[in-house]
């Protein structure tokens, strides 16, 4: 595959759950509060209630981002709907809903910003939240000028979401170490990018992928001095925290 194949339409820089820790992740909040620092493009977490409605959310439990508990996919929609999903960030943000992967779109079409739609499914249920999500974006973002970048840690979602909405781009993300069968991976899920971890991002692996003609884009770099490395390496994104520290327009 040659690098100019591959459409990349989206800046820079991406704000990592929406205002990452300014707000509470994942939130129409938190979207609103990226934007408004200057962000255009936001990454987000999107798994399935129990009876299927899209949300965002990044753990299999609601423990840790409301005043609720145990695992979002045996809860309805309803009932997620009732849970405070912004107190525990600051009383400024007490009452925040858990959106629904259709509210963000209204919010992010609206305003012109990009989406990567993180695919992030309750455990054993991969195939069916890649699907869905994929589905429900084909139909929301249909006859927008830039689609939403699907990614995910798991392959079976991401294959799950090619078979489903094969024109939407997707992204594999990857946790550790750039794997040596990391281009098979890739070429079998007919990704545009692979998303690695700061942490086990070298200058050798920004050349190697780019070199293959893929993009890649790091999270989570809340560093300028990384930042700037990290694109004179050939990076085509980053995803930050640091809104407030970080210019949209590295």
């Amino acid at each position: 595959m040659s690098e100019s194949k591959i459409s990349w339409p989206y800046p820079k820089m991406i704000a990592h759950r929406g205002a990452g820790r300014l707000a509470p992740e994942n939130t129409l909040a938190s979207m609103r509060l990226g934007a408004e620092h200057g962000f255009s493009m936001m990454e987000y977490d999107v798994k399935l209630s129990r009876d299927g409605v899209p949300v965002l959310l990044h753990d299999d439990t609601v423990d840790r981002s409301s005043n609720g508990t145990g695992n979002a996919a045996d809860q309805t929609y309803n009932e997620l709907a009732k849970l405070d999903f912004g107190g525990w960030h600051s009383k400024p943000y007490a009452g925040e809903p858990i959106p629904t992967l259709y509210a963000i779109a209204a919010f992010t079409l609206a305003n012109n910003i990009f989406s990567n739609i993180e695919i992030k499914p309750h455990t054993g249920a991969e195939a069916e939240t890649g699907t869905q999500v994929a589905l429900i974006a084909r139909q929301l973002w249909a006859g927008a000028a830039v689609a939403p970048l699907l990614s995910s840690f798991s392959e079976i979602a991401l294959e799950s979401a090619l078979k489903a909405a094969p024109e939407l781009p997707r992204a594999l993300l990857i946790d550790g170490a750039l794997p040596a069968d990391w281009l098979t991976r890739v070429q079998r899920l007919k990704c545009v990018s692979v998303n690695m971890g700061d942490r086990n991002t070298t200058k050798e692996v920004v050349r190697t992928v780019r070199a293959a003609g893929y993009k890649i884009a790091v999270w989570t770099v809340n560093d300028a001095a990384r930042a700037r490395e990290l694109f004179d390496w050939g990076c085509d994104a980053i995803f930050t925290d640091a809104i407030d520290t970080l210019s949209p327009h590295f």
